[in-house]
């Protein structure tokens, strides 16, 4: 529940149904001021008087303390509001976090009473299907800019910069897709080895923005989709409600944990009493079988939407939220984001696995939600490297009807992503190389379906480079010319090179910063054609590969030897469509795809 400006008081709400006591804290400056809170049902309450905009609050919670039955009450910790949209600063890993009966008040950002938040028309989304989704981290992507001031570099107001946007229009960017956002805390294993979580994949509490990330709120987060939307670039963002950053049992005691526990999904109980069910790798999962758990993810979409302006949103680990314990396509929370007039004509994109049973469910997801498509990744790879045939890619590129049948394609195509190696070291590494994480290379993904046209990593020769460089704009070209929406990972349009490490996610260094100074010009500048081209037959690209036919590299129509032989060296597609006369050729000898113009006319 947010805090409520009343006419003449502010109410405090926060639900803790297992609690004997909440107390709210409030802080000016060293000084902490605490008031018991009234039960009201499952919540606890109380209204101070005047409008305390601005100020400094947390909770505490007082009942039982038995791990072993789900119980976490600690009255020694501050607790942060789940609910709240501002904190004072970062939060840090500490261990005494985790410490029962070690007072935490020093240790966790206060939350911010925010004034009364400023609603935003509801318009249309920006994106559309079909368009060109460009997936950035802030920090990494605005770091190292040089035409955005320094004191803006890192932040989400550096996305708003003449000379950025600059950038995303020339691609053709539909939207950009912003990495995690929201207030994260550092994996407790990464202070020992000097290293913090760039990414953000570790959240506190849904709504609130990271103050590192945009230090200026959610005003300064609703200023850049304003700017963005001006420009006609829509904003997806990336959020994480699988999980939180309170990890295992032995992680910190900084929200749900020490309000109400049974936010998370536990095994039954056994011998050794109750286990949080751990379908996300990082300690815990949320219950998406609980119905606060749901309404807490539908009220966080439904302010970013109202008070942002957000054109849609990408789900990390997806099948979470479909679960309860095991996935379902009819699960509730569809149909809550679907009944909710805010959010039922938002984009809505699932990363359709998790690490549990069953957990990977590429084309499962309601019709109205798209779905990375790793396979499509995977294939064009395998493609490229020579591991897979012809077959292969043609259903790839065509729109995956073998995932997600014949309805509109919901694919999201994309060659690389955060996670995993960046385009270009994926032309570059047969192997990982990902010793600056700390974890003796052990972690990231172990088959890149990668290649390193004979050398390993950077290299001055120039044959290399050269192969480099074909294979880079060929895969571009399969990409672009692919029916469904495409995504882009911010830099792969001008050869970003993260030095063969495929999990980056600890690097808040120039290993992960995108690298202005650097780039490739002449592949921006093809990327940026490609991009046009596709702008400019948007139907066609939609409707590949109903208006037209397939070719063989002999210009006779393909045969079933053809689309069977388990290999084949390439094949043509030729439009039907009188307003887009184009033929794609791809031919892998060569190493070559060319977008051509059926009526001679060069493109």
């Amino acid at each position: 529940m947010p805090v409520e400006h009343l006419p003449d008081a502010t109410r405090f709400s926060v639900r803790a149904p297992a609690a004997s006591a909440v107390t709210l804290c409030l802080f000016d400056g060293g000084t902490e001021h605490r008031t018991p809170m009234s039960r009201s049902g499952e919540d606890w309450t109380i209204d101070l008087p005047g409008d305390l905009a601005g100020a400094r609050y947390g909770y505490r919670a007082d009942g039982e303390w038995a791990p072993d039955q789900n119980l976490f009450f600690d009255p020694a910790k501050l607790l942060a509001d789940p609910y709240t949209l501002e904190f004072d600063r970062r939060f840090a890993w500490d261990p005494r976090l985790a410490v029962h009966g070690e007072d935490t008040a020093a240790l966790v950002p206060k939350a911010i009473v925010p004034a009364q938040p400023r609603e935003v028309p509801h318009e249309p989304p920006r994106f559309q299907r079909g368009g060109l989704i460009y997936e950035l981290q802030v920090k990494a992507f605005t770091q190292l800019h040089p035409d955005v001031p320094e004191d803006k570099r890192g932040t989400v107001a550096a996305l708003a910069h003449p000379a950025v946007i600059a950038h995303l229009k020339k691609l053709g960017v539909s939207a950009v897709e912003l990495m995690p956002v929201t207030a994260w805390i550092d994996e407790r294993h990464l202070a020992p080895l000097g290293l913090v979580n760039a990414w953000g994949y570790n959240p506190v509490t849904p709504m609130a923005l990271d103050a590192g990330l945009c230090p200026g709120g959610v005003a300064e987060l609703r200023d850049t989709v304003a700017a963005l939307h001006e420009a006609g670039i829509g904003v997806i963002l990336d959020l994480v409600f699988n999980h939180t950053g309170e990890s295992d049992i032995h992680g910190g005691i900084v929200s749900f944990r020490g309000l109400d526990n049974t936010a998370y999904a536990h095994a039954p109980a056994d011998a050794l009493g109750s286990r949080l069910i751990n379908d996300t790798g990082t300690g815990n999962t949320l219950d998406f079988g609980n119905a606060y758990v749901r309404r807490l993810t539908v009220d966080a979409l439904r302010h970013f939407v109202r008070h942002c302006g957000i054109d849609g949103f990408r789900f990390d680990l997806a099948t979470i939220m479909a679960r309860s314990p095991g996935f379902s396509a009819e699960a509730p929370i569809f149909a809550e984001i679907a009944a909710d007039p805010w959010l039922a004509d938002r984009v809505l994109i699932a990363e359709p696995w998790d690490i549990g049973p069953g957990g990977y469910q590429l084309g499962h997801f309601p019709g109205n939600w798209l779905e990375w498509n790793d396979r499509y990744r995977d294939d064009v790879r395998r493609f490229w490297k020579g591991e897979i045939g012809i077959a292969a890619l043609a259903t790839r590129i065509a729109g995956s009807a073998d995932i997600f049948g014949e309805q509109a394609c919901r694919s999201v195509n994309y060659l690389a992503s955060h996670d995993g190696f960046t385009l270009a070291d994926t032309l570059a590494y047969e192997d990982r190389h990902n010793w600056d994480n700390g974890e003796q290379n052990r972690d990231g993904h172990g088959d890149n379906h990668s290649w390193n046209n004979g050398a390993e990593g950077s290299t001055d020769d120039p044959e290399v480079l050269a192969r480099r460089a074909r294979d880079a704009r060929a895969m571009l070209t399969t990409l672009f010319a692919s029916t469904g929406t495409i995504m882009l990972t911010a830099g792969d349009e001008f050869g970003r090179s993260q030095r063969g490490n495929n999990n980056a996610y600890a690097q808040d260094n120039p290993i992960a910063w995108v690298d202005w100074e650097n780039r490739d010009t002449a592949l921006e500048d093809f990327v940026a054609k490609l991009s046009r081209l596709r702008r400019d037959h948007p139907n066609w690209f939609a409707q590949f590969p109903r208006a037209g036919h397939w070719v063989a590299p002999d210009g006779e129509p393909m045969t079933t030897h053809d689309w069977d032989d388990g290999g084949g060296d390439g094949f043509a597609f030729v439009s039907d469509d009188t307003d887009a006369p184009y033929q794609i050729t791809i031919a892998r000898g060569s190493r070559c795809v060319a977008i051509e113009r059926t009526d001679k006319t060069s493109d």
